[in-house]
């Protein structure tokens, strides 16, 4: 197979394994950052370096209408912001375990949404290249256990976080379809330095208020080290990475490929953290490699989205 034909493939697979790291770097991060803190100085730090970049590859900024910008706002606002903020306060009012299953939703949600709003026709690979990886995280996280969220959380709360987690997927799911269909208009470059700048207005308010009480002089090292490699490893290169593999293959094949993040996240919390590793991982790892064996099926192409 040529390089043209798997690279939209690795571009995804790595910006998902980059992902799956900033769990380990979100683990040491909030340990010593307020969340909105921490996501300010995250997107504080890659909007300046993906404009240097945008400029010093495009020679300028891209020219956008008024319909571009309400897109690129929308995408930061469900897929930035709102993820971040329904997951959060989600975990509060529900078990880990159980947010687990309701996230390994995600593909099978975006492939939806990619039916519903971009018109895909899903065929039997991409459908069962879905439902693998659905399983094959679902495994991941029963594996993993109910440590942690609000165990035994029952009645109208134990709701909302349910409610909350299902917000988390279809603003995830939203963050690849109109990922999608910007990059029927723009670079993959240009997508993510927008998405990063409108990302960093959202967080911006909230940031500030925390950093009001915040003693920057007490974070350590290995905590600016993470906000430094969650900015520009995970934003900056797993952004560009992203929007390039999806610019080339259907949003529904794109979402199989988020099932590569929960397995770097596993991986690289066992060989960082030093965090078990059960049977059912090894099954949930080997169901989400099926399903992206399936959702190589489809040959990538140049043709592009257009925008609605």
């Amino acid at each position: 197979m040529k390089r043209s034909s798997i690279g939209p493939f690795l571009d995804l697979t790595l910006a998902m394994a980059l992902v799956g790291s900033s769990v380990v770097a979100g683990k040491i991060i909030t340990r010593e950052f307020p969340v909105f803190l921490a996501s300010g100085l995250r997107f504080g730090l890659a909007m300046p370096v993906l404009i240097l970049l945008l400029l010093a590859k495009e020679r300028r900024l891209p020219a956008l209408v008024w319909r571009d910008y309400r897109v690129l706002f929308l995408q930061a606002l469900t897929g930035v912001f709102l993820f971040s903020l329904f997951l959060l306060y989600g975990l509060r009012y529900t078990t880990s375990s159980e947010s687990g299953v309701i996230t390994s939703t995600t593909p099978g949600v975006t492939a939806l949404l990619a039916a519903l709003i971009l018109g895909e026709r899903l065929n039997r690979w991409k459908w069962a290249g879905v439902g693998l990886c659905v399983a094959g995280i679902a495994a991941l996280q029963l594996g993993s256990g109910g440590e942690g969220g609000a165990e035994g959380a029952r009645g109208s709360a134990h709701l909302l976080g349910t409610v909350l987690i299902l917000g988390a997927v279809v603003c995830e799911g939203l963050f690849t379809i109109l990922g999608k269909v910007m990059t029927a208009r723009l670079s993959p470059l240009a997508v993510s330095t927008m998405v990063v700048a409108f990302g960093f207005v959202l967080f911006l308010p909230l940031a500030v208020y925390e950093a009001r009480s915040f003693s920057f002089s007490q974070a350590s090292m290995a905590g600016w080290l993470s906000i430094v490699h969650y900015a520009l490893a995970v934003t900056v290169l797993g952004f560009v990475l992203w929007y390039r593999g999806v610019s080339k293959v259907s949003a529904a094949t794109a979402a199989v490929f988020t099932g590569v993040l929960p397995v770097s996240a596993l991986i690289l919390s066992y060989l960082v953290l030093h965090e078990e590793l059960r049977a059912a991982h090894g099954l949930g790892m080997l169901l989400i490699f099926g399903g992206i064996l399936c959702a190589a099926r489809e040959r990538p192409s140049d043709k592009r989205v257009e925008a609605a």
